[in-house]
């Protein structure tokens, strides 16, 4: 069976630091430095505790807060390296953080799948998602060595197809058109507001700074969706299929925007 969601979240305190060491960085609007990849940030502490994580965004770290590991980081440190970090065997360093992308990618799929598991619309693909679900985790358990020689695209498209067809039980009878088919479509900055997107199906879609305020997107699929500083302010998201903690993340919103349960509205909403 698939981890529970709890288990699907980084948790930075069971966590070597990984993605603050291993990932890189540009300057940007999202990172305040330079950063290679493998050098740990300035900001990391010798406990592998952020120095300034209370005050990221104001310190041009905003990337840092929008980043979320599905609990990979967790799940390499304590599980795939037996708890020794990378700071003790300094060996296994290279192959911790190349590690890091791998494992995520299989937990972000693990977090698809069990979304799609409790949905009731799909309850005629249970089989093949429990077992996609079961196929993924058994890959979460592989040695290091073996996890790097995976090819995690290849899983992918067929965990991709699969949710596909679960997205599409999901959203049968809202509406379609062309207006409600916008898979992969370039939206950049585009304006949106009280658009009608229920139902709509906007896997991989472009949204960065999209206005969608008052947009409803109930029941919208939005797996991949980019939507960095998308404006989501009284836009109505209940329902949306495949949303993550990291797409609200990226976005704005306000206290006005409804979102579903099993996620948290982000501090920086007004």
């Amino acid at each position: 069976m698939p981890s529970p969601r709890t288990d699907l979240s980084a948790d930075c305190a069971d966590c070597f630091a990984l993605c603050c060491v291993g990932l890189a960085f540009t300057a940007s609007r999202d990172f305040a430095i330079d950063k290679s990849a493998g050098t740990p940030c300035p900001n990391l502490a010798a406990d592998d505790r952020c120095s300034i994580h209370t005050g990221l965004r104001g310190r041009g770290f905003q990337g840092c807060t929008v980043y979320d590991c599905f609990g990979a980081g967790q799940k390499l440190s304590k599980e795939t390296f037996g708890g020794v970090s990378w700071r003790d065997a300094p060996g296994t360093a290279a192959q911790m953080f190349a590690a890091l992308p791998v494992m995520r990618q299989l937990h972000e799929m693990l977090w698809y799948l069990t979304e799609a598991e409790q949905l009731a619309a799909a309850s005629a693909l249970r089989t093949e998602i429990s077992w996609s679900a079961e196929e993924t985790e058994r890959l979460t358990r592989l040695p290091a060595d073996d996890l790097l020689a995976l090819d995690v695209a290849a899983h992918r498209r067929g965990v991709s197809e699969l949710l596909s067809e679960v997205s599409a039980l999901m959203r049968a009878g809202i509406g379609t058109g062309r207006k409600k088919d916008r898979r992969g479509a370039d939206l950049i900055g585009a304006r949106l507001p009280g658009a009608d997107l229920h139902g709509a199906d906007l896997r991989g879609a472009y949204l960065i700074g999209a206005d969608l305020t008052g947009a409803d997107l109930r029941r919208a699929d939005l797996i991949g969706a980019d939507l960095r500083d998308a404006n989501l302010a009284g836009a109505d998201l209940t329902g949306a299929i495949f949303l993550t903690q990291t797409q609200l993340n990226a976005a704005l919103g306000d206290q006005r925007t409804k979102i579903t349960e099993a996620l948290t509205r982000p501090s920086h909403w007004e």
